[in-house]
């Protein structure tokens, strides 16, 4: 009831676009203040009420590196479980082979996206390579899924204004990273994300690592009793209210990471 309620308040959400791409690191903030209607308003009991004008609380969980034949089944029946959206930035490598995982992805209200082909660091590669290295893993992505806005997230995170400008799609950061590849422990992992999320983040995790898929599940958890909507990227950016422009890199809907 609570989720459906902050879905509907958000119609009434104004928030500020993000008019350009810039070289460095700019925060732009949204009015997040709901205008209800009287006679809506006049319908509700106190309790509802209450909870129909408190402010949203969104956030995005994104996935790396995948996808992978047992951990991605594992964390996909979880999020079915929980009715939970997420976003999954998948290697073109790994693509053959797990094509209907793919496909149940978009079947289940997931969003896809493309983290290159064989994981590049795209700030120093040449820009053929990096043009390459997207444009292999969009293919694979257009002929199993069909067209599409596959948005990038660049390996690393790492991408420099020359080489953002060959990107015809908008690129995403994070704003909450656990390191869940190096401590592959749920619990540690589990911990820093829950106490270091803000509403409108974009939290990193990767779903080839068990410990990860664990750790996301109890995330999801843990958040959803605080009070949290879990949505794909493409929604916290439509619920806020902002237009991601091609070759830029968002931390969130409100941040731009700087560019090199």
């Amino acid at each position: 009831m609570k989720k459906q309620l902050a879905r509907y308040g958000a119609i009434f959400m104004t928030a500020l676009l993000l008019a350009a791409c810039g070289g460095g690191e700019r925060t732009v903030s949204a009015d997040a203040s709901a205008e209800i209607p009287e006679e809506i308003l006049g319908e509700l009991d106190e309790e509802t009420l209450q909870e129909l004008v408190e402010e949203p609380r969104y956030v995005a969980l994104t996935f790396d590196d995948g996808p992978r034949r047992d951990t991605t089944s594992v964390l996909l029946d979880g999020l079915l479980e929980r009715g939970v959206p997420a976003t999954f930035f998948v290697i073109g490598r790994q693509i053959p082979g797990n094509e209907d995982l793919l496909k149940r992805m978009k079947a289940e209200g997931h969003q896809i996206g493309n983290h290159t082909y064989d994981h590049t660091r795209l700030l120093t590669a040449e820009p053929d390579k990096v043009v390459e290295e997207i444009h292999k893993t969009e293919v694979l992505l257009t002929e199993l899924l069909g067209e599409g806005d596959y948005w990038l997230r660049p390996p690393y995170g790492a991408i420099g204004k020359t080489r953002a400008a060959l990107v015809k799609t908008p690129m995403i950061y994070w704003t909450v990273d656990p390191e869940d590849w190096k401590t592959l422990d749920a619990a540690q992992v589990t911990e820093h994300v829950v106490s270091h999320v803000e509403p409108w983040g974009i939290i990193l995790l990767h779903d080839f690592y068990p410990t990860s898929v664990q750790a996301a599940l109890d995330i999801i958890d843990q958040l959803q009793a605080e009070g949290y909507t879990f949505v794909t990227v493409e929604e916290l950016f439509r619920i806020r209210g902002v237009e991601p422009k091609a070759g830029c890199l968002y931390a969130s809907p409100d941040k731009l990471r700087s560019l090199s």
